[in-house]
This record gives C-alpha cells, structure tokens and sequence, in this order.
C-alpha cells in the first residue's frame, strides 16, 4: 500500500515537471487563445481571445427608454467592477480559488494534490485556478463545433496545457482585478444565465450590485453544477450548496458567527425573474415594429445578426408605447385576434420619418392560428384603392390645375385616353363610381368624395399616368418600384388612380406623410441611435434621417392638408368615423376592387397613420368601404393620444391652388368643403 502511494506520487512529480516543461516551451501564440500547434491538439479555434470584449445581450429600447427586447446567442449583460456586490466577489474566491490574489495564474501546490489523485485513472482533475477556470469557460463558450466543445472539457493533460498556458498568458496582461471581473461576467450560472447580472436578474428579480450575502452564496455554489444546484428546479441542493459556500466564507474570516448562523438557517429565497426576452417573439411590445427593425438595423444599416446577438449594442428606436398599446387595442376592437382579416394600423412622424407604432390584429414571430413572421405593415400584399388619388391630385397641381377645377363625368365614365386592357388599342377603360356622385365636381369635392369617374377624367386632362406615377415615387411610395413604374407607364394603367397596386401601409403612411409635413420627403426609420458596449455611437453606421425638402411647394402641401380634412370633418366626406372634435384631422379612404381591401390614412400635425384592412393570405371581401374598419381603427387608436393633449392646427391654404373656391372677406381668406369653412 506504502509503496503504491510512493509510486503515485512520484508519477505525480513527474506528470507536473511534463506539464511545466511544456508551458515553457516557446508557442508563440497569436492574440488569444491557442497557436497553431495547440489548435491541432485540442481542435481549438486558432482566433480565439479571451479578451476580446465579451459577447453580450444587445438591449433595445424604445423612446422612452423602455425594454422592447433583447438580442443574444446567450443571455449575458457585462458589468463594470462597481457593479457587482463585494460579497459576491469574496463569495466565488471563497469557494473556488480562496489563494487567488496570493498564487499566480497556475496554483502549483493545487495542481499537484490533483495531478496525484488522479494520476491512477489516467485523467488531470481539479486544481483549476480562476484563471484557469476562466479560460476553460471561454474556450467551451467559443466552440464552435462538437469536437471543439468536446476538446474544451476534456480530462487530458494536453488541454490542462492549454487551459495554464493561456492563464499564464492572460495573467501577463491582465490584473487580478480584471480577470476576477472577467470570470464573473463569463461563468455560465444555469437557467440560460451567463455572467452574474444576468443571474441575479435570473434567480433573484435584482441586479448584481445588490446581491445580498445568501443571494451571493448561492450564486456561488451555482458554479460548480449549474444543473444540480439551480436553486429553483433543485432548492434543497442548492441549499446545501449554499452553506457549504456561507461556511467556507466563515471558516476564512469573510463571515462572523452571527451572520453564518443566521445566513445558513434561511432558506433558498429565489424570486425568479425569467430570462431576458430574445428576438422579436418576444419582445414586450411591438413585435411588428421589432421585426422591421431587425430587417433595418441588418438591411440598411448593414449590421449582421451575430453583432445584434454577440455585440452587446444599445439601439435606441423610435417606437412610442404609448402610441403603440393604443394601436395594439384598436385594431383587436374591431377584428379580433386571429381573424381571417388582418387589420394593420402604422404611425409615422411627418417630417423626419421616424416609425412610432405598428400593431397588426396578429402575434408576431409564432406558429399557428393568429401569428405571422411577416412584417404585415411593410409588406404590399393588396391595394390601397383611391388613396392614390392624392399622387393624381398632387401631380395635377403640380401641373398647373387648381383646386376650383370642375369638369362633368358620366356615370359609367367611359375613358378617351386609356384603354381596358392598356396600350393605345383595343376597347377603352370604362370606370364606375361606388354609389352615386353628382356629376359635375370641382377637384376639391372629387377629392373628399372619392369619385371615380372624376379621377379616370383628369387622367384623360393629363393625358398619361407618367406625372402622378412619378409623383407618388417622389412622395415616398417605395412600394411602387421602378419596375412597376415602367411597366405602369408602358402599359398605360388608367386605374393607377384608383390604387389597384399591391401597397404596403408603411410607405402609403410616410408618402401621405409628404403631404401633412408641408412638402419634405423623410424615408421611414425606426432608428435614432446603436450604441457599442462603450456607450458611443458604433463606427459606420448612420442613424441620421433622410429627408428631401420641397418635394412638394408648402403651399401645395398645405392646401391639398386643408381640402382632404374634408374627407373627415365635412358632411361631404367618407371618414367621418374617425373625426375626433377638438382636432383638426385630414385624410383619404381607399377600397379596392372587389372590396379584397379597404384602407385610410389620416393625420394630426403630428401624427400620420395608415390602416389597411386585408385578408394577406387570399382574397376575401372585407365588407364595407376605408371609410368603415378603416377609419373606426384609426379614430380609436388616436382618441386615447389626441385626448390626452393638445395638437397643431395645419398651416392655411394657398389661396394659389384654390382658384375661385378662395374668399377674402373681413374676416380673411376661406374657402367651403361641403359644410365646413376652411382657413387659406
């Protein structure tokens, strides 16, 4: 027995000689982990660093500064120092590597006892420092392939070389403080929690600079089986565990006998706090909103999704909650959720572009009845119907035409321009109203009404569809591409003006939106700012807005604001059901053909928003007109905003685009829309 001890023990001695003749083997490593040599032996990834700065969740915030949702491969959020508990710090030296500050990256003494215990059966066990421990974390944590991850934990001396190898190196240049720091954002806690304040979100609803001693203890013990000792799935281990750490921190001076008395009688306390949400599924609020941001931060901004899940970003969107719990509500009023017909309501802000509200009658990111993964506010899946006739409308007062423009149509209204199938031959277009029109219109009453036969005969005034095609371009209609451009134009569409084109609200929202801010063109953004994990603004990415100035004169702009808040507020209009008194609002209905889609966009000076009622999966009758489901969602996702505060008056009308519809009397300029009087 003696002598097999002996024999241990010298096999020991020698194993540890081997172990430290090969760390002083010259490896010349490149920054990081392995070298070329180590990365063949244990199959490591060569680029590997363990200090680079350490992948974290990337947080993002609504305007308010609220948690939309977070974005990770693994759910960990690096602290500073001073962020984290002392007792914590004290708790993990205490029960892992209580000589750290005292030994260097490798303890010796401790590396022998285990060489020794271990060397009958062959494998090199314990004796891992902090350092150590940390570099085998990293080097789990980094695999990339099973045989890595098998490598990274292997029971061999050749990965305990590479495990001292690297902590000497890590030691080189980095402080004991650091590497504590390091270890304690690395360390896997269980539950899906890497790092400490994650945990302490996890386990205990806190954050790390507020662990309590017991809190801290248990977090602790967690380190060595986060499986077994999770104090929520296996409270009586972690327990024991915990006291075991409590006692430990006793017996080195860390507790007095009070405290361990008192810590080691209470019981495990969790109050879980759940993970951190992950992606757009599970964002808090604004699941639509969320899913075109990430298609914007990796589409436009060209950010990849491993710098969204491993780059620790903050990025800063232009979501409003409150905007966005109004919305949400309205359209579950009036289609509820999972309906065959998606209600989709987008706000936008006129004049800088910013996204402030998307709600859809759906869940965004699940399987199943009543959930998409499509970004229904920006995808065009059907027809606005005549809410294209504001880009006929704004091209023909572009070309000279007033609002006091009046012409006769029949009813049907039988085209001289444009034929049914397009091109310059064959039987003309021949158009209907949906219900019965006057026939002798100005544009302004053709406006508010929404007469067809009216539109199809300015077409014929202008005498092709290129001018209002380019217009609604210029205005922001990005889902008119350049290819339907042309082939609109080569085949001579006359029903361009009626919005048969599939649509996506988003850019009907911001090309209205030209309009109501007085002529500026913004593209949409949900984006004010992305953060790197020093707090400043990440390098080559611009989250300025982009918008063109004069796209419209104000003047126009103005007046066409002016006119179309007939369509809401005057007996000649389709949208009064989303007039809110108190508030000037102006807008425009739109339904396609065959009622497969319905749609109105109204706007405040503040406010512009889409809604389009669809079926986006086939074609169904939605029942009624824009003027219907329609403005009903918009007045009640608006009515709880616009009560609660003051809005803007829009600017006066040109009295240059109204023509003889223009007034002066004592009292100033006006003009009439039906019953309402109107400032120019």
């Amino acid at each position: 027995m003696r002598a097999r001890v002996l024999l241990r023990l010298a096999l020991g001695v020698v194993l540890a000689g081997a172990l430290l003749a090969a760390l002083a083997v010259p490896l010349f490593l490149t920054p990081g982990l392995a070298t070329t040599w180590l990365a063949a032996e244990v199959n490591l990834r060569p680029t590997a660093s363990i200090d680079d700065p350490l992948p974290g969740d990337t947080r993002v915030l609504a305007a308010d500064g609220s948690l939309i949702t977070d974005f990770y491969t693994r759910d960990r959020t690096p602290v500073t120092s001073d962020q984290i508990a002392p007792v914590m710090k004290q708790a993990i030296i205490d029960i892992e590597d209580s000589r750290f500050y005292q030994h260097g990256a490798l303890d010796l003494r401790g590396t022998l006892r285990a060489l020794v215990t271990d060397v009958g059966g062959g494998a090199v066990q314990g004796g891992s420092t902090l350092t150590q421990q940390l570099v085998k974390q990293t080097l789990v944590q980094e695999a990339r392939t099973p045989a890595q991850a098998e490598a990274a934990i292997a029971d061999t001396l050749t990965r305990k070389i590479v495990e001292a190898h690297d902590a000497l190196q890590l030691e080189g240049h980095l402080s004991k403080d650091q590497i504590l720091d390091r270890y304690l954002n690395t360390v896997y806690f269980g539950h899906g929690a890497y790092g400490v304040q994650s945990a302490a979100r996890t386990y205990f609803s806190t954050d790390a600079v507020h662990l309590t001693t017991t809190q801290a203890a248990t977090l602790a013990g967690l380190v060595q089986d986060p499986a077994t000792l999770d104090p929520i799935d296996h409270p009586e281990a972690a327990q024991q565990r915990r006291d075991d750490v409590l006692t430990r921190m006793h017996q080195l001076g860390h507790l007095d006998d009070a405290d361990v008395t008192a810590d080691t009688a209470a019981p495990v306390a969790v109050q879980p706090g759940g993970a951190s949400p992950n992606g757009c599924a599970e964002a808090t609020t604004g699941g639509f909103f969320c899913g075109y941001l990430q298609n914007y931060l990796t589409g436009t901004l060209h950010l990849t999704q491993q710098q969204l899940d491993d780059g620790g970003l903050v990025v800063r969107t232009t979501l409003r909650p409150d905007l966005q719990r109004a919305g949400d509500a309205a359209v579950v009023a009036t289609l509820p959720l999972g309906d065959s017909l998606a209600g989709i309501y987008t706000v936008v802000e006129p004049g800088t572009g910013k996204v402030l509200a998307m709600s859809v009658n759906r869940q965004f990111g699940c399987d199943g009845a009543g959930c998409t993964s499509v970004v229904l506010n920006d995808a065009a899946a059907a027809g606005s119907g005549s809410t294209y006739k504001v880009f006929t409308t704004a091209d023909a007062l572009l070309d000279g035409y007033r609002f006091d423009f009046t012409q006769t149509t029949s009813d049907p209204y039988t085209s001289q321009v444009y034929k049914q199938n397009g091109g310059t031959r064959g039987a003309p277009y021949v158009v209907s109203n949906a219900g019965h029109y006057p026939p002798t219109l100005n544009l302004a009453e053709a406006l508010v009404m929404s007469s067809n036969t009216f539109f199809v005969g300015l077409e014929d005034h202008l005498g092709a569809i290129d001018g209002p095609v380019h217009t609604a371009q210029r205005m922001g209609l990005y889902s008119l591409t350049d290819a339907d451009a042309q082939t609109l134009i080569a085949d001579r569409a006359g029903s361009f003006t009626l919005g048969p084109l599939p649509t996506s609200p988003l850019a009907l929202a911001g090309a209205y939106a030209t309009v109501f801010s007085g002529g500026t063109q913004c593209d949409p953004t949900p984006v004010t700012a992305v953060l790197g994990p020093d707090g400043s603004p990440l390098p080559g990415v611009d989250t300025s807005t982009h918008c063109t100035a004069n796209v419209l004169p104000a003047g126009l702009a103005h007046t066409m604001a002016q006119v179309m808040r007939g369509d809401v507020e005057s007996d000649l209009g389709t949208a009064t059901r989303a007039n809110i008194p108190g508030h000037e609002i102006s807008g425009k209905t739109g339904t396609s053909q065959n009622n497969f889609s319905v749609a109105f966009v109204g706007s405040t000076p503040e406010y512009t928003a889409s809604v389009m009622v669809e079926n986006p999966d086939h074609n169904q009758d939605v029942g009624g007109f824009g003027g219907g489901k329609g403005a009903q969602i918009w007045h009640d996702a608006m009515l709880p905003i616009l009560s609660g505060q003051s809005t803007a008056d829009f600017p006066p009308a040109d009295a240059a685009y109204l023509g003889s519809l223009a007034h002066t009397t004592g009292g100033g300029c006006s003009f009439a829309v039906g019953n309402l009087q109107l400032p120019c």
